[in-house]
């Protein structure tokens, strides 16, 4: 099976089993909660003593776990080579993850001056009704995240850490980072194409229209820390950080532990914005450079990485 070929054919498979995914989710919560319980989650109600189980089953079964079947079925069943299309391996310098944490780290301007150039992105006026259901698209995934973002204990931080931070991190980075890009990657023979292309996939799956830019932004970084390690671990690390410190922050500002909100996106200056961006671009050196150590030519089948 050509790359061609193998992209709609994936494309296929994922939403064949995202639809599977959503209507178990949506069997369990009406057999376990009612059907009540179902019509509160799409009015977007969430003050039910159930409504926020519901929504993290719905979250689990319906999304995570597709997520990551999808692409275990593709390189297990259809193309059968795991290794190339997974890169579960561990065979990377593990001064990587020193790195990609301090990336992440540095990342935060350069992710906040993103996130507000795209709040300002103002469509023409033909395209007006495109943009009210992009606002309206942006506020409904803005109240569900709320919703499940709602933590009153500590065990609620640590459950919203593994489910959002590391569980969506692996079934994320499997299926845009390991087959999407290693198809994109043989398909245009071009790295660099195929990781900003996936970046851009994986953005937009997210349906978070004024939230696009710094989410591309963070999947080119995983992408080029998979491209040149030669596995998804440093990538699954790098969302995991992501994912893990909002969810911390959050709960840390709920309960008046920290002042400044994270939904904040006025906290750097432009001074930091140039620093961010002059340290990442040094830092990514770095690692290509401690990465590509292992082996003179990192390649995937048989390519050799740029």
């Amino acid at each position: 099976m050509t790359p061609r070929l193998q992209f709609p054919v994936f494309v296929l498979i994922a939403v064949l089993i995202l639809l599977l995914g959503n209507l178990i989710s949506l069997g369990i919560i009406a057999g376990v909660y009612g059907l009540n319980t179902i019509t509160d989650i799409m009015s977007l109600k969430f003050v039910g003593p159930n409504t926020i189980s519901a929504l993290y089953i719905l979250q689990l079964i319906s999304t995570t776990i597709p997520i990551f079947v999808a692409p275990v079925f593709f390189a297990y069943v259809i193309v059968k080579e795991p290794k190339s299309y997974l890169k579960p391996s561990f065979n990377f310098p593990w001064m990587l993850i020193v790195v990609t944490l301090v990336i992440m780290l540095i990342s935060s301007p350069l992710i906040e001056l993103s996130s507000n150039f795209n709040q300002k992105m103002v469509l023409p006026d033909f395209l007006k009704g495109l943009e009210q259901w992009m606002k309206e698209s942006e506020e409904v995934a803005r109240k569900i995240t709320m919703a499940i973002l709602r933590m009153d204990t500590v065990w609620d931080c640590i459950k919203n850490v593994f489910l959002i931070g590391l569980l969506t991190a692996i079934a994320e980075e499997f299926m845009f980072r390991g087959v999407l890009q290693t198809i994109l990657t043989r398909w245009t023979k071009n790295t660099h194409a195929a990781i900003w292309v996936t970046a851009i996939l994986f953005s937009a799956f997210h349906m978070e229209f004024y939230g696009f830019l710094p989410r591309m932004f963070l999947g080119a970084l995983f992408g080029y820390f998979v491209a040149w390690s030669g596995s998804i671990w440093p990538a699954v690390w790098g969302h995991f950080l992501n994912n893990g410190s909002a969810v911390i922050a959050t709960y840390l500002f709920q309960q008046k532990k920290i002042t400044l909100n994270p939904d904040d996106q006025h906290v750097f200056n432009y001074a930091g914005y140039i620093f961010s961006f002059i340290i990442i671009i040094i830092l990514l050196m770095v690692y290509k450079k401690i990465a590509t150590g292992l082996k003179p030519s990192p390649e995937i089948n048989g390519e050799e990485l740029g």
